[in-house]
Parts: C-alpha cells; structure tokens; sequence
C-alpha cells in the first residue's frame, strides 16, 4: 500500500531569475515530485488590445514591439500584413525580401536569447556569454538600418521606414561567416553536453498529439514531429521564393519531443536562417522601399486574420475595421500565452528541479503573455 504525504504548494516567481520574466508558478508538491502548476500571469499590466483601440493604424506599430520585445520584427510584420489585406495594398518586391531578411535575423537573435538563457538555467553560464556576443552582432545591423536595437519601428504599412544602409550587405555578409563556426561552437559547449544531456533528455516530454490540441506551434510543436511552419504551409511574403528545411525533433538523445528536442530545433533553425538570409541578399531587387506608403490610413468596414512564423510559433492578429482611422479592435493570437497552458501536463511526475528545464525549453517572453 502507497503512502501518500502531506502535500505542499510552493510559489516560484514572479521574481525568480528562471522565470523569464514576471511569472508565478503555484507548484503542488508530493516531497520533490510535481502534483499540480498552475501559472499565474498578468502582472505586466501590458493593455496592448485595448491601447489599439485608441490609436490611429500607424501608432500601432510601436505598440507591437513591445509585445515579444525579442522578436518585434516579426510582432510588426504580422500586424502590417494585416492592415495591409484590410487596404488591398501590394508591397514592392524590394521591401519584400528586406522584411524576410529582418525576420530570419530577428528570429536568430531571439533564439539566441532562448539558448543562451536556458544554458545559464540549467548551470552552463559560457554558452550564454557566446550567445550574447553573437546577437550584439545582430543588433548592429538593426541600429545601423533603422537607430533602434530592440525596438524598431521599422516595418510601416506599406512599405519600411528606412532602406538599407550602403554597408548592411556587406556587414551581413560577414556576420553569416562568423557565425556558422561559432554554432559548431555552441554544439560542442552545449548541445551535446553529457550534463546538459541528462538534465533535458526524457525530460518534459510533449507528445504531437498533446501539442496540436494545445494549440501549441512554433519550435515547440516541431520538436514533437509535426513539420508544420506557416513559412511554408501558409506562406507569406516572398518565403515561398527561397529553399529551406523545417527541422523537426527527432529524439537523438532521449524522446522525441523531450527538452533537448526543443532546445535542438532552434538550433537547427538558426542554420536554416541563415540560408535563406544568404538567398534574399543575393536576389535583393531595386526599388523605393516608401513608394507604397498610404498618405492615410482608413480601412473599409471589414475583418482580417493574419499570421507569421514568429521564433516563438504562430502570432496571429485580428483586426476589425469600422471604416474609421483608428482600428474597431485588435486581437492578438499570442503564442507564448497559448503555449504557457501546457506546463502543468509538462511537469507533472517530474522533479522541481526539472521544472526550469521545462519552463526554459518552452521559450516564453512575458510581454506577448500579458498582452
């Protein structure tokens, strides 16, 4: 006969470093093995939705930055896709594929974060000090295109708000060769740790199933088995003009759709960025980049959903117009806040020391949480 224990709750955050940002988890504990999370958000007090309503469509975009703050290039381009559809309006081929370009360092620079951080979680503090190194490269692109290193305002309906600048070429060129040794790098510090290893192998496990009735996307549903990026299975922009993979987990080292699995899929994904990076820079047309920039912005009465492949998973916008200046409302599909709801299937059965490694294998900010 089992004995069963008295159980305990115990709250981890909101000012936990491992956290990730202002999140309480209400961890039930039978001794040191997880009964029940309950993640408890909103102390953020971010208003995004409701901000929207009394803005004109331009003043919005600022807003979205500040959503996922590490991936604002994507959080802009879903919301201009959308107001875009709403006006009818075609971009010039040149903003395009300088919007791809954004994206994919965007997203290289936010994984980047996700692997440098969750290396430092789990006790490997060099790797995050690389990962930083590499992303400050990122960032230098950013600032000479556009003056702003995390929030950007660069992606307008219509068009962007500035060309490129004559060395960004150049510059992104050489960042690309620096920095595909510097993965083989990262691998060799960190992915195939045997410590790293047995801290995220078997650990967290999310079955594909689990993860499409979830709702989950992104990394994380790719790295339960399911090729599914809306990069390629509901293109947008100019993605269907370049060759690239979707990694997908494969349980090298544990179980398919485990920690490392997670974790192993950025990594992959970043090598697939940079390919495409590479493919834009070489077929980058001419063009006035401001030439499709509406003097005004007054959508006719209608709805739109649209979508992008953020590096956290599907980020999705809905937006109702009422024929006025100011959007009637914005919705946001938040893809962190949809997947936060899986930690309690996650974790439990596990250790609490195994809960960071899960909560950092899932690669929330709580900006888009507390949206």
């Amino acid at each position: 006969m089992a004995v069963k224990t008295e159980e305990m709750v115990l709250n981890m955050g909101p000012q936990h470093p491992s956290t990730h940002g202002v999140l309480r988890l209400e961890l039930t504990l039978d001794g040191e093995l997880i009964v029940k999370v309950v993640p408890h958000i909103g102390y953020l007090h971010r208003c995004f939705e409701k901000h929207a309503e009394a803005m004109n469509y331009s003043q919005v975009i600022p807003y979205t930055d500040r959503l996922d703050y590490l991936a604002s290039m994507g959080n802009e381009l879903g919301y201009v896709i959308g107001v875009e559809k709403l006006l009818g309006i075609e971009v010039p081929e040149r903003v395009e594929y300088i919007r791809v370009i954004m994206g994919e360092l965007q997203r290289i620079a936010s994984h980047l974060v996700a692997l440098g951080t969750y290396g430092a979680d789990l006790g490997a503090f060099t790797p995050f000090l690389f990962c930083f190194r590499d992303r400050e490269k990122i960032l230098n692109l950013f600032e000479i295109t556009c003056g702003a290193r995390l929030l950007y305002n660069y992606i307008w309906v219509g068009g962007l708000s500035h060309d490129l600048h004559p060395d960004f070429i150049r510059l992104t060129r050489e960042f690309i060769k620096e920095f595909r040794p510097n993965l083989k790098e990262l691998n060799d510090l960190l992915s195939y740790n045997r410590i790293f290893i047995d801290r995220t192998a078997n650990v967290g496990i999310l079955p594909a199933e689990t993860a499409v009735n979830f709702g989950v996307t992104g990394p994380n549903l790719r790295a339960s088995g399911l090729k599914w990026d809306i990069r390629k299975d509901d293109t947008y922009s100019v993605y269907s003009k370049f060759d690239f993979e979707i990694p997908v987990g494969e349980g090298k080292v544990g179980t398919v759709g485990d920690c490392w699995d997670r974790y192993i899929v950025r990594v992959y994904e970043m090598e697939e960025s940079l390919k495409i990076i590479e493919q834009a820079l070489d077929s980058l047309p001419e063009g006035d980049v401001a030439s499709a920039i509406p003097k005004r912005i007054k959508p006719p009465v209608g709805n739109v959903y649209a979508r992008v492949e953020n590096p956290r998973g599907e980020l999705g916008y809905f937006i109702i117009s009422d024929g006025s200046i100011n959007p009637f409302r914005v919705k946001v599909r938040a893809p962190s806040f949809v997947t936060l709801q899986i930690m309690n299937e996650l974790c439990k059965g596990h250790l609490v020391a195994d809960v960071i490694a899960i909560l950092g294998s899932i690669d929330i900010v709580l900006g888009e949480i507390d949206k």
